[in-house]
């Protein structure tokens, strides 16, 4: 089984476009969102739940209210400020800590899990596909990733490929994206903080010893700072497998949350059709 993950350096670039047409296009594949604090694959892969499993992401402190005396040390020891005047914790705040059930004299306080999303697993046509749906005010990390990659690896019928619609940026999240992962495709737009988002993800998948190409998206709206990341590309040995024009047919795939592939009028739908085709055979050749 081999791991293809779509990754950016910022959001609004165009990733999870491209992502829904390679699922679109591909055979015998899963898809996994991974991008954990936004995710919105699902809303254009047709797909139906068939599992959801709840997130634990770590402890939460709770006060038992009839043990409690409200003598304040709990408060006074919090540095998040994440108990209340009325000795009730505020679950954004609280970082499980445990520092206020060490300083509670009547044993009021203990952690507790903290129930921080779900994990769906769900079929769409040819495969699977995975996602997380967090609480509100939940952090994405690294963990919830690997939660969401792990529900279609561990299968034991496991899909010849998996295609992941990353993080974008070079964060925890993002590196938890990356782990194991065969090739990666960057995504970037011709504009000066493309181009710096560019180098800086380029340089993470390098550290990682990973096969990167790049993708611009709406190459023409700045031919003069299209040629200027081809120049970095060429420079530093990372292959441009296509430019993706500017095209109304995105935005009108997006409002019906279709991938843009399906219109045959479009033409960013054409040359994402021929990125995957680069693509497909070049993850064929990976060991």
């Amino acid at each position: 089984m081999k791991q293809i993950i779509v990754i950016s350096g910022k959001g609004g670039t165009g990733k999870t476009t491209l992502t829904s047409s390679f699922a679109y296009l591909a055979k015998n594949r899963d898809v996994a969102d991974c991008d954990v604090e936004a995710p919105n694959l699902n809303l254009i892969l047709n797909n139906t739940p068939i599992k959801r499993e709840l997130y634990i992401g770590g402890k939460i402190a709770y006060i038992d209210k009839e043990k409690c005396i409200e003598c304040g040390k709990c408060r006074s020891i919090c540095r998040f400020d994440a108990i209340k005047e009325n000795f009730e914790i505020n679950d954004i705040k609280c970082e499980g800590c445990g520092a206020c059930v060490e300083v509670c004299p009547n044993e009021a306080i203990k952690l507790v899990d903290d129930e921080t999303g779900d994990v769906i697993t769900s079929s769409i046509e040819g495969g699977k596909f995975s996602y997380a749906q967090l609480r509100i005010g939940a952090d994405g990390a690294g963990k919830v990733v690997t939660k969401v990659r792990q529900s279609l690896i561990s299968d034991k019928d496991k899909p010849e490929l998996v295609i992941i619609d990353g993080s974008p940026g070079i964060g925890c999240v993002v590196i938890s994206s990356l782990t194991g992962c065969n090739m990666a495709v960057v995504i970037t737009e011709p504009t000066q903080s493309g181009l710096e988002d560019l180098m800086r993800v380029l340089s993470l998948v390098d550290y990682f010893h990973m096969k990167a190409y790049v993708v611009i998206n709406k190459f023409d709206i700045n031919l003069e700072k299209t040629k200027e990341i081809e120049d970095f590309c060429n420079e530093n040995n990372f292959e441009v497998v296509g430019k993706v024009p500017f095209d109304h047919f995105v935005s009108k795939a997006i409002k019906k949350s279709k991938p843009v592939v399906l219109f045959e009028e479009s033409i960013a739908g054409k040359e994402i059709r021929k990125i995957w085709n680069i693509i497909n055979e070049k993850i064929k050749e990976v060991e």
